[in-house]
């Protein structure tokens, strides 16, 4: 190769005029790489792997917890008190029960609704178990009353208060 004239870009014609003329070489070993596999060596790849997941979760929202008044409290415990009654008279009421499901990655939760027949109020452990199997040893699905927001169905919805 010849060297530069200062201030001025070499033509690379002059500069690669000893090889420019010879054929593409060929492996007689190796295959031709296909048009498509070429590409891909330049394609973008993922600096941060898992950056995205991690944007989109400290995205996605969440609800807080609602505290109750204790009036709304003493309304609740007038309702589960109405459907253990029912169920002492020999009735499995059907109630829709919202409650908060804490989001097990960051602080807060959502808001679900459950409507089922009612097996049992436990208020010694603090919950409410459906007549519901969840799967698991074929134990009956139960909601904490902590987590309860508020109950509805034609039993509770009379004037309770």
């Amino acid at each position: 190769m010849k060297k530069q004239a200062a201030g001025k870009a070499p033509d690379p014609r002059v500069v690669y005029a000893d090889i420019i003329s010879h054929p593409h070489h060929v492996s007689d070993h190796h295959p031709q790489m296909s048009v498509y596999d070429r590409a891909a060596q330049f394609a973008p790849f993922a600096a941060l792997p898992g950056y995205d997941d991690m944007i989109a979760e400290e995205a996605r929202p969440v609800a807080r917890r609602i505290e109750l008044s204790e009036e709304e409290q003493e309304q609740l415990n007038q309702k589960l008190n109405l459907i253990s009654d029912a169920i002492a008279a020999g009735t499995k009421p059907v109630v829709s029960i919202t409650i908060f499901v804490p989001d097990l990655l960051k602080d807060g939760g959502r808001y679900e609704t459950v409507t089922e027949k009612i097996r049992r109020v436990d208020p010694h452990g603090q919950v409410v178990i459906l007549d519901r199997k969840t799967g698991i040893a074929g134990s009956y699905e139960s909601l904490r009353m902590a987590d309860i927001l508020e109950i509805h169905g034609t039993l509770v919805d009379q004037d309770v208060y």
